[in-house]
């Protein structure tokens, strides 16, 4: 029986260590509303990424909406049409309106040198990507946030335990928001956080996550009911204690990857980014047409024959759905390099338990392709 290989798989904790949480949530009969699950699972989660605070929520996509309102975002927002379309989504829920703007070649991240023509007296904030886990070019960012007084909202979706010399990335902005998907390196079945730098900043987010509640008749704002629940937690706190043993995993099969797809025409692949630690959670290839033969949908159809199933991430672009292919930031000719990128990407499968002959099955079917 031919067995497939998805582009991605989930890593999930040991089920006897799982059930016993289980039974201790049952004892206890409390399952939502920051049960002892949940505060530890922020404890030890601002102790392993290195930051200051951190809020829980059920999935990412609330998270990212929940931020824009702690920072009262309105108006214009600069980002990127190159991701997953729950980081425009997230804006338009909030009533504002996205301005894409283009990225750059190397990484496929926010292009910095882009950002100030995009600039108009609307926009209040910036909402970058860390693509594939690939920092964003945070300095400048900044610089730029800096002069024109706007916010800086990361979508770090991809970026749970990457560091920039040293320090965790999470650690830039105003605020970053995690996702914990079951697709992600790190995932608690559905999940995600936001990180914040003052424990002001942290009340807030916590308030508006469970409807705006400061106490039992005091509401001080419409929040919305995000909070993550026990037996997420649970999962979670399973999940931390093995990360770095399936980043090491991940590791492996990434350079695995580039050793075999090195000397094939037409094919390159992103770098790693000097004194970051990567956390290796997608593996993107470039199809260069004219070198490689066929083109990229040509190779993903033929894979999937194959019973591999790739991914064409991100393709099409957000700015090409019809929800924004009206904005006049979402033109092709004004975000060429995100067009481009979009045409030829193709994400390998990649995850801890994936085979070195499994690995080995897709490069060969790739160069038998060639």
């Amino acid at each position: 029986m031919k067995r497939n290989i998805y582009v991605t798989q989930p890593s999930l904790p040991p089920l006897d260590e799982f059930i016993l949480y289980l039974k201790d949530i049952w004892e206890s009969k409390w399952i939502t509303n920051e049960g002892k699950f949940h505060r530890e699972f922020e404890k030890q989660l601002v102790e392993y990424l290195g930051v200051k605070y951190i809020s829980l929520f059920v999935n990412g996509t609330l998270a990212l909406v929940s931020a824009l309102q702690v920072l009262r975002i309105t108006g214009e927002v600069i980002t990127t049409p190159y991701s997953f379309v729950a980081t425009t989504h997230a804006l338009h829920w909030n009533n504002i309106k996205p301005v894409f703007v283009d990225i750059e070649q190397n990484h496929c991240n926010l292009d910095p040198e882009k950002i100030e023509a995009a600039i108009t007296p609307k926009t209040t904030a910036i909402v970058p990507v860390h693509v594939y886990g690939n920092p964003a070019n945070v300095e400048r960012i900044q610089e730029i946030a800096d002069i024109y007084g706007l916010k800086v909202i990361y979508d770090a979706a991809h970026a749970f335990g990457v560091k920039k010399n040293n320090n965790s990335i999470l650690n830039f902005g105003n605020l970053s928001v995690l996702s914990f998907h079951a697709t992600k390196t790190f995932n608690t079945i559905e999940g995600g956080a936001i990180i914040c730098h003052d424990e002001k900043t942290k009340k807030r987010i916590d308030y508006l996550k469970n409807f705006g509640f400061a106490d039992e008749v005091t509401v001080i704002a419409p929040g919305i009911n995000a909070k993550m629940n026990e037996l997420q937690a649970a999962f979670g706190l399973l999940q931390l204690k093995t990360f770095d043993e399936q980043v090491k995993k991940l590791n492996e099969i990434t350079n695995s990857y580039r050793n075999l797809l090195k000397n094939i025409d037409g094919i390159s692949f992103l770098r790693d980014i000097d004194n970051v630690k990567h956390n290796y959670a997608y593996f993107p290839i470039l199809i260069d047409e004219k070198q490689y033969g066929k083109t990229r949908d040509e190779l993903y159809n033929i894979l999937k024959e194959k019973g591999i199933y790739s991914r064409r991430y991100f393709y099409p672009l957000i700015s090409q759905f019809p929800t924004y292919r009206g904005l006049k930031s979402a033109k092709p000719e004004n975000l060429p390099v995100a067009e481009e990128v979009a045409k030829k990407v193709i994400c390998l499968p990649i995850y801890p338990d994936l085979d070195i002959n499994s690995v080995r099955k897709i490069i060969n079917y790739i160069k038998t392709l060639k």
